[in-house]
């Protein structure tokens, strides 16, 4: 099969587009043949080494095709079936050995390149905005990068809920793109810190939840950005990773309480995967959650694909086509 490799650590010149041995089945495992391939920060991360991974490795967390072979199971999952997976790495390549109880059924009215865009980032959202920080009618969230992927959809998310949304941008364009999801009010970083425009638009009240996927430069104002008692959710590190912090520092901000959750660990059972899953799959079918997908590119071009994204060149989600 072709695939992409990453033999050691480095930039996107490390993808290389290769032939590489077809998958072995082993026990508990189906053979997806790729159709559609999503890609995410988090494969940056294992190609430059911030998050460790033995080379030479396949990288790559989020796909959907069809079954071309399948071991016994009893899930009921056969040959020729449509399915998508999150979190089994090894996605960059035309074909991905995957444990069977990873594997989400895709829906009819559901496409291979809607799945491979939806899933990662929409249950990243929905594990976010009902499980880590239930939010409810009459919440206040701050949700920075409100532009881009998982931004997005949580405001989505937390619109159909009744909470009301802040969200930082960085330029009217993506002011837009967050205007077009639903975001009650912008806040341009650009033009005035967030902390104060929080103040500002709470009565100084500050919000009861941050969601924050941006890590070093927005964590200090996002502790000054909650209530007292209010939750800071940092899932996420595209500015750099947060140094080391003096807890002293939420008792000074109000009883703050911090968080830092991985949608690894909220989709652990298979019964809560497929429930995200399908309820994010069912809100994209009914239209009550809208998808941006950006580009989608070949496989072949996985190093652009990075560039783009690290780049901050993209406005919505990225995907590579087999």
């Amino acid at each position: 099969m072709k695939a992409i490799v990453v033999s050691r650590p480095g930039d996107a010149s490390e993808l290389v587009y290769t032939d590489r041995s077809d998958p072995t089945l082993r026990p508990g495992e189906g053979l997806v043949r790729l159709e559609a391939i999503g890609v995410n920060f988090i494969d940056t991360y294992h190609r430059t080494g911030l998050y460790p991974v033995d080379p030479p490795f396949v990288p790559g967390v989020e796909g959907a095709g069809r079954l071309e072979a399948v071991t016994e199971n009893d899930l009921g999952l056969t040959v020729g079936q449509r399915v998508a997976f999150v979190g089994p790495r090894g996605s960059y390549a035309e074909l991905a050995a995957v444990p069977l109880e990873r594997l989400i059924p895709i829906p009819d009215d559901i496409d291979p390149e809607t799945a491979a865009a939806a899933l990662l980032q929409g249950m990243t959202a929905h594990y976010l905005s009902h499980s880590t920080f239930q939010l409810q009618a009459g919440h206040t969230a701050l949700i920075h990068a409100a532009a881009g992927g998982v931004g997005r959809l949580l405001v989505q998310m937390a619109r159909d809920i009744g909470a009301r949304t802040l969200g930082t941008v960085s330029s009217e364009e993506k002011a837009a793109l967050a205007r077009e999801a639903g975001i009650d009010e912008i806040i341009r970083y650009d033009r005035e810190p967030f902390d104060e425009a929080v103040r500002r638009l709470t009565d100084d009240r500050g919000v009861d939840v941050v969601y924050d996927s941006v890590g070093q430069s927005t964590f200090e104002q996002s502790l000054k950005s909650l209530r007292p008692r209010g939750l800071m959710v940092t899932f996420g590190q595209s500015s750099g990773p947060i140094p080391p912090v003096n807890l002293q520092v939420l008792n000074q901000h109000g009883s703050l309480y911090v968080t830092r959750p991985s949608l690894f660990h909220y989709v652990a059972e298979r019964s809560e995967l497929l429930e995200r899953a399908q309820d994010v799959l069912g809100a994209i079918a009914s239209d009550r959650l809208i998808l941006h997908i950006d580009r989608a590119l070949p496989l072949a071009e996985a190093a652009d694909a990075h560039r783009a994204l690290e780049g901050r060149q993209t406005r919505g989600k990225v995907l590579l086509i087999p």
